[in-house]
């Protein structure tokens, strides 16, 4: 691809999502694109992108953002994380939530919904140590597409083999022909929005946990800041962050800090501060 259809491509990713399309990633763009540009009846992505340029389609330019920032995930992907909400935070929200109140849950790039609901599956294997605390799931993520697979809840044989104990596979999960369908009783208290991390958190509430995990890798470092700054002022004064593990939120932000001894887990700074006044 010639640099200027390039700059062109990287800059329009930058202004609608955020995300750093850098010259390493070029790889990608015929996988992801080559697809939109056959709809539509052109012969290359170079030409696809030459037509965005002398055009104004902004259909197409979401079509382009959304096949280019929509990554893979798997059910406990990385599984650490899963394992610290298990043993960490879900004992902090029942010591420190009242019987019969609500706590919410953000997974702010819930991609194909394989995070949240592998959440609710801990949460429902570990009612008994919830003590009576209610837990909502939101899962946003930019990409319409994505997020209408994760409220079918239909995964295939490969998906449900990556990272998914068999043992849960077939409490939660029916069989539909050559798909998996999620029980509907695990969404119950999951909703489902599409959401860009670029526009203002407010109308969203506020939240105990929040996972924004192998996302941010994906931003220049004042997006960065921006957005774990506006996660902050969203978060429970006690609440925790999760990132992804070659995420960090040092050097970015002093809203937060590492819980020692749990890679990728973050508190808000203000707790640890006052713990010592």
């Amino acid at each position: 691809m010639n640099s200027a259809n390039f700059e062109f491509l990287a800059n329009l990713l930058l202004k609608k999502s955020g995300h750093v399309l850098s010259p390493e990633k070029g790889y990608l763009l015929d996988s992801r694109l080559g697809p939109i540009a056959r709809k539509e009846g052109l012969s290359s992505v170079e030409e696809l992108v030459q037509s965005m340029r002398t055009g104004n389609d902004q259909r197409l330019s979401w079509a382009v953002t959304e096949a280019m920032t929509t990554n893979e995930t798997f059910f406990f992907r990385d599984r650490t994380p899963f394992d610290l909400f298990k043993s960490e935070v879900i004992p902090h929200l029942a010591e420190n939530r009242r019987p019969g109140s609500k706590a919410r849950i953000w997974c702010a790039a819930a991609s194909a919904g394989q995070e949240p609901y592998s959440l609710a599956m801990i949460l429902r294997e570990e009612r008994s140590a919830l003590r009576g605390v209610q837990m909502d799931i939101l899962a946003s993520d930019i990409s319409d597409k994505v997020i209408e697979k994760a409220k079918a809840g239909l995964y295939s044989q490969f998906e449900v083999q990556r990272g998914l104990p068999v043992q849960l596979l077939v409490k939660y999960f029916q069989k539909q022909g050559d798909l998996w369908q999620v029980d509907p009783s695990l969404r119950q208290n999951i909703s489902f929005k599409t959401f860009n991390l670029l526009n203002s958190f407010q109308t969203l509430g506020t939240f105990d946990v929040v996972f924004c995990r192998n996302v941010l890798i994906y931003f220049n470092q004042q997006t960065k800041t921006d957005i774990l700054n506006r996660i902050a002022s969203r978060l429970a004064p006690d609440g925790f962050l999760f990132l992804g593990a070659a995420e960090t939120v040092l050097g970015l932000t002093d809203a937060f800090e590492p819980v020692a001894g749990k890679r990728g887990l973050y508190k808000r700074k203000a707790i640890a501060q006052a713990k010592v006044a």
